[in-house]
């Protein structure tokens, strides 16, 4: 392994290189964060999911991997090798996959993200046991199913009917890994009679294990943490919109948008409500830290959605990568060079990271085809446009006028030959806000979503509405009255 700890200070901004393995916006953000260094001269190496413009534009080198496979990762890492000191991964798969140990081992080139063995989210059921042991209090109450356990389908489902019977029917379920079947399903969304949910169920249980956990009322919160495999720097709370539609109607998503406040807290959170999140994962963290090497857990390992309850934060899942949408509204207002932040992940000496004292909005458009928006708002699909390219050029002259209060991020969009930038099947592009209030920088962040033309996008309009917010609110103070 590189020893960054010998680096030194020179009287000339020094040239770094660094890796991003990048799938969409998240990546985006984090070039961008890269590219406004003042201390370091940066040049940046894109291992890319599609040919993303914005980072095409920033990169030194670009290369499109489509199933981010890490072969050819590692290929493309070693081919600049003598340039890159240090990388940094974005998306899930090719954490889960190992690509740390493969790329560290075959490049030594060291990188921001945990090793194989603790990217939890491999195993959904893995997570539910450890967090069992661990912090009890904080899990839902579950009851994992496995075809290899049971004689007989017919049994397997009587076990079901009878777990049901204990918890009602208002559950989720969830597979242990991503498979061929439905996925994860939740009571009210994905099957609203009991008959619905054993069938959802039974689509899973032939591809592996599926848990069945209760559904929890409350308000979401997005946690997350940089970590330096010795010590967590938690990152303020964020709200995730998860819903495809206005008024949380619709399919789950992979976020539509997200918030933060001026502060370290959402609005209807209590500082306890933090500290005890921050104890929980803690918690969990000193845990897998014994038997853990002191940079296995290097990266953000801890990203986590908590909800809140009547008795207190419960945890819904953990990630072993930044948020995406979340670390979107975190890394526009770093006062840290990320640089030097990541140099401090790699060193072991990173307790804290410093942010500007702003809110954050962000907004995503998404083309027509995604969770279903053109079958549910046919009306509001311009045919004719759907196919047509991507028109940023309005939203970025948006900088001009707010300067640093507004980012756009490309995530689910390709840049072609004929120079122009289409949408993919996925979120295409975000907006981030940025302002002295949640209010303000949602107006910046809608202002920029508005400006975007071309492919008929779309986008929720109420993320971080006051309307919205109050509810939530308006939600917490009746649960946490309830307890009484």
């Amino acid at each position: 392994m590189r020893k960054t700890e010998s680096r030194e200070v020179s009287p000339l901004p020094e040239k770094i290189g660094i890796l991003v393995v990048s799938y969409g916006a998240r990546a985006a953000a984090m070039i961008d964060a890269f590219a406004r260094s003042d201390n370091y001269r940066v040049e940046i190496y894109v291992a890319d999911k599609q040919k993303n413009p914005f980072n095409v534009k920033q990169a030194k080198e670009h290369v499109v991997i489509p199933d981010l496979s890490i072969v050819q990762i590692c290929k493309f890492a070693k081919r600049f090798k003598h340039k890159i000191d240090f990388g940094l991964v974005g998306p899930e798969k090719p954490i889960i996959e190992g690509i740390r140990d493969v790329v560290e081992q075959e490049t030594d080139i060291p990188l921001i993200c945990p090793t194989k063995e603790y990217a939890l989210e491999a195993s959904k059921v893995a997570q539910r046991l450890l967090f069992e042991k661990i912090v009890p209090e904080a899990n839902p109450k579950f009851k994992v199913f496995d075809l290899k356990n049971f004689s007989t389908v017919a049994a397997v489902k009587e076990e079901v009917n009878k777990w049901l019977n204990q918890t009602g029917n208002e559950v989720a379920v969830k597979p242990d890994r991503p498979a061929a079947g439905k996925g994860v399903g939740v009571w009210g969304d994905h099957f609203n009679t009991r008959e619905e949910l054993v069938d959802h169920f039974m689509s899973n249980i032939e591809y592996g294990p599926v848990i069945i956990e209760e559904k929890i009322e409350g308000e979401e919160s997005s946690f997350q943490a940089f970590c330096d495999g010795k010590h967590l720097a938690p990152l303020p709370e964020t709200r995730d919109y998860k819903r495809a539609f206005d008024g949380d109607k619709g399919p789950n998503t992979g976020g539509m948008g997200s918030y933060k406040t001026v502060g370290d807290i959402l609005p209807f959170m209590t500082t306890t409500d933090k500290e005890k999140e921050i104890e929980i994962v803690t918690q969990v963290f000193t845990e897998l830290r014994r038997r853990a090497t002191s940079t296995d857990l290097r990266g953000i390992p801890f990203y986590d959605a908590f909800i809140h309850t009547s008795t207190g934060p419960k945890l819904l899942e953990n990630n072993s990568r930044p948020g995406d949408p979340e670390i979107q509204n975190i890394l526009p207002i770093l006062k840290d060079d990320f640089v030097d932040v990541c140099y401090k992940l790699l060193e072991g000496n990173l307790t804290r990271v410093n942010l500007q004292k702003r809110a954050t909005v962000v907004t995503y458009k998404a083309p027509p085809n995604y969770a279903g928006f053109a079958n549910a708002f046919s009306e509001r699909v311009k045919t004719n446009e759907a196919n047509t390219p991507i028109d940023l050029a309005q939203a970025e002259k948006l900088t001009g006028k707010y300067r640093d209060a507004i980012r756009i991020y490309p995530a689910s969009m390709e840049l072609r030959e004929n120079g122009n930038a289409y949408a993919l099947g996925s979120r295409a592009v975000c907006v981030v806000g940025v302002g002295n209030s949640i209010s303000e920088a949602r107006e910046v962040s809608l202002e920029g979503v508005d400006a975007i033309a071309g492919g008929s996008l779309w986008n929720r309009t109420d993320i971080a509405s006051r309307e919205h917010i109050n509810r939530s609110i308006e939600h917490m103070k009746e649960l946490r009255l309830s307890k009484k």
